[in-house]
């Protein structure tokens, strides 16, 4: 009830009373006014608070996955609903849609669909030796999320290391085979080696061991360089000039006339000894697999931001078939000829791990009867400033 209304129906019956009409008629007329203010009084509002379910709107999920970095679908029962964009990407943005069980088309997939949640390993989804870890996430009743996780680049690591041990293992083996049969004859004292054939011996044990020593520290150099892959060398260097140094250094041992040097100063953001490793990798395997007569042709040149060094031969040339392989471990396109010639297979592999340490770019070109031409691009230092000191007065 208003307290104001009240006193005024207060003050009014005290005037009645006053004035003469009486107590009792006071006292009614003033119930009669409390009555009225009570009847007069608004009705009470009732207010209705939501309460929150926790549920979330078709749309407001389908944004909600879009940004996923992983491919990610939304199904609505068993047929996608939506697909992010990188599920587009993989699958293709027509299964926005279709049936789950038809768009992933595999029976590992199928019998994950088949259950409320789960976790299946799919090959071949995306590609004939893709692998991808698909994951199904209940979110209700009806709706749920697929997620996928592609694997391919973990299982080519995988095998990648597996056929490195194999192939490492196989290529020491051969030379240890080597020397531990010859010293075996020569030390049996019943073997009756004559001084000619032991000499023989002695000169075959040597060759592995030069040949077992030359694998070995090309393993340990390939083992040192990828563990330094992410650490941006940082030595100002003159490729041109260390190119030029090399080049004379070779053509001392091999004849200045099977050598063709033409170089430019050439600043590089480098790590010298690998570069030096690069550069004798590059000059060596020209004159191992080019023409003994003809000369090998070592060059510089800046264009483009880029240091140029190509080095090309006169000789077989290689297959158009083996280029895309030759920068592999242990790939030999002629393993007899190279192992006679005491290559261990391993040369262009560290060359290409060098030329991604320093951020540049690989080319080989080879016409069969003509040649092959190797190109190492590698970007340029930066100037330096230099700070002009000013006198002392």
């Amino acid at each position: 009830m208003p307290i104001p209304s009240i006193i005024v129906a207060l003050c009014a019956a005290i005037v009645m009373y006053l004035g003469g009409s009486g107590f009792w008629m006071s006292l009614a007329i003033l119930l009669v006014w409390l009555a009225t203010l009570w009847l007069a009084r608004p009705e009470p509002t009732v207010q209705t608070i939501d309460r929150d379910d926790g549920s979330v709107s078709r749309q407001a999920m389908i944004e909600l996955v879009e940004p996923f970095g992983l491919p990610v679908l939304m199904l609505d029962g068993q047929r996608i609903a939506a697909a992010n964009a990188a599920a587009r990407e993989e699958l293709g943005a027509h299964i926005i849609g279709q049936d789950a069980r038809v768009a992933l088309r595999h029976p590992e997939a199928i019998g994950l669909l088949q259950k409320p949640q789960g976790r299946a390993l799919v090959r071949g989804l995306t590609g004939a030796r893709s692998i991808w870890q698909v994951s199904r996430v209940p979110i209700d009743e009806r709706f749920s999320l697929i997620e996928m996780v592609n694997r391919t680049a973990e299982a080519d690591i995988s095998r990648a290391h597996t056929d490195f041990v194999a192939n490492a293992s196989h290529e020491l083996r051969t030379p240890l085979s080597s020397i531990i049969g010859y010293i075996e004859t020569l030390a049996d004292p019943d073997a009756k080696v004559d001084e000619a054939t032991a000499a023989r011996f002695h000169a075959t044990v040597l060759r592995e061991s030069r040949r077992l020593q030359s694998l070995v520290e090309d393993l340990m150099s390939l083992s040192r360089i990828e563990a330094e892959k992410h650490e941006l060398p940082r030595d100002r260097i003159d490729l041109g000039q260390m190119v030029g140094t090399i080049a004379s250094e070779t053509a001392m041992t091999m004849g200045e006339q099977r050598l063709a040097i033409d170089t430019t100063q050439a600043i590089v953001m480098g790590d010298r000894q690998q570069l030096d490793q690069l550069v004798r990798n590059l000059i060596d395997n020209a004159f191992k697999y080019g023409d003994p007569v003809q000369p090998v042709t070592v060059k510089i040149t800046v264009h483009g931001g880029e240091a140029e060094l190509v080095v090309a031969d006169k000789g077989e040339g290689i297959h158009p078939d083996h280029l895309p392989y030759l920068t592999r471990r242990f790939y030999r396109t002629d393993p007899g000829r190279s192992r006679a010639a005491g290559g261990t297979g391993l040369g262009l592999a560290i060359v290409k791990h060098i030329v991604e340490r320093h951020r540049g770019k690989l080319d080989i070109a080879s016409t069969q009867g003509i040649g092959t031409t190797v190109t190492v691009r590698i970007p340029l230092a930066a100037p330096q400033n230099v700070a002009a000191e000013s006198p002392l007065s």
